[in-house]
């Protein structure tokens, strides 16, 4: 079989790298292209992910079972986390402490 017969057979004898036009013009030119197609922000646009949580504290609680037993059914039963409960918990606690 010869070379021009055979499928899929690239020479790599004639690819050859050439440098990109950094030029401003040439820049402009191709986002204009670019947006017609559908293609904008060359620039990043800012962290990707989700967004930070403002609750970033955590209280590792080490609890007798039975009362970790009756924080998680308390918080299922009014359909809460039990972090917040235990910051509704605490603040009720400073309520009571400065005599509220």
């Amino acid at each position: 079989m010869s070379e021009q017969s055979k499928p899929f057979v690239v020479d790599l004898k004639q690819l050859r790298s050439r440098p990109k036009d950094a030029a401003p013009a040439a820049i402009q030119t191709v986002d204009r292209a670019g947006e017609q197609y559908g293609f904008v922000a060359r620039e990043a646009t800012g962290r990707r992910g989700r967004p930070p949580s403002p609750r970033t504290g955590q209280v590792h609680a080490k609890v007798l079972p039975h009362i970790a037993e009756e924080i998680a059914a308390e918080a299922t039963r009014r359909g809460v986390t039990q972090g917040t409960l235990i910051e509704e918990a605490w603040a009720i606690y400073l309520a009571h402490k400065s005599g509220k």
